[in-house]
């Protein structure tokens, strides 16, 4: 990288848990002064380890922080592997090792919260299948039932702030809506070679309107079934800016 250049962003799967996993613990021993003799790469060598710990000594524990703390980062930057994660770990309330029985724990969620399942189709947790989809009036529902709930204002700031955090960090910075709009964004685009430019699947943004005195509205603005001028990726960014705009807009209109 340029040392001018602008900060660039790369995501990879780790494609070996249990190796990254175990180079990371070797790493944070020796950084704390521990001498590990074992190399910090290679394979995790599982056959070695014992098949029970009852009895033996411990050493270290670590307490995973609150789940709403990994939701917040989820919901402020799209993480769509941890948004497909909170599928799995809701099939393990039920003692189930497979992801998909995950799903029943959230039809019975969403029928407690109001929202109407018929207007909703999922085969994931992130919402990138081809078969996902959901109307605005159960988008709309599903922040209305959080905001009758005691962690209103919890999960209500776990979402993207316009102007602020996650992604509408960057959006109407200096505009009189800036840190009121409180919003998720959800980007469905694949690219259209024949005609060398992108299909818009969706492009949407739903949450709250901070509209004073207490009063949080719920909204939602999207675009679907659309394409690009080109095959410009800034044309997409262009779309998602509109919509951040019109979400200031409706927090600036009157009540």
């Amino acid at each position: 990288m340029a040392a001018d250049a602008r900060p660039l962003l790369r995501t990879s799967p780790i494609t070996d848990p249990a190796a990254f996993g175990r180079a990371a613990l070797i790493e944070a021993l020796a950084r704390a002064g521990v001498e590990v003799t074992a190399a910090a790469t290679g394979p995790n060598p599982v056959a070695r380890l014992p098949r029970d710990y009852a009895g033996r000594p411990r050493v270290a524990a670590y307490t995973s922080p609150p789940y709403e703390q990994y939701a917040e980062l989820i919901l402020k930057v799209s993480h769509n592997l941890g948004a497909n994660l909170g599928i799995c770990l809701m099939s393990v309330t039920t003692g189930s090792r497979q992801c998909a029985a995950g799903f029943p724990v959230l039809a019975d969620f969403l029928d407690r919260a109001g929202v109407d399942r018929e207007q909703v189709e999922l085969m994931d947790g992130r919402g990138g299948n081809p078969a996902d989809r959901a109307t605005p009036e159960a988008l709309v529902q599903m922040p209305a039932y959080w905001q009758r709930t005691p962690q209103a204002r919890r999960f209500r700031e776990a979402l993207p702030i316009l102007g602020v955090d996650g992604l509408l960090a960057q959006n109407c910075r200096s505009c009189p809506a800036r840190g009121k709009v409180f919003a998720k964004t959800g980007a469905a685009v694949g690219g259209d070679a024949l005609n060398d430019r992108l299909s818009v699947g969706a492009i949407t943004i739903a949450g709250y309107l901070d509209k004073g005195g207490g009063r949080f509205q719920t909204f939602y603005a999207g675009v679907t079934g659309a394409t690009t001028p080109s095959a410009d990726t800034a044309d997409v960014v262009a779309i998602a800016n509109d919509l951040a705009l019109i979400a200031a807009y409706l927090q600036e209109s009157p009540p």
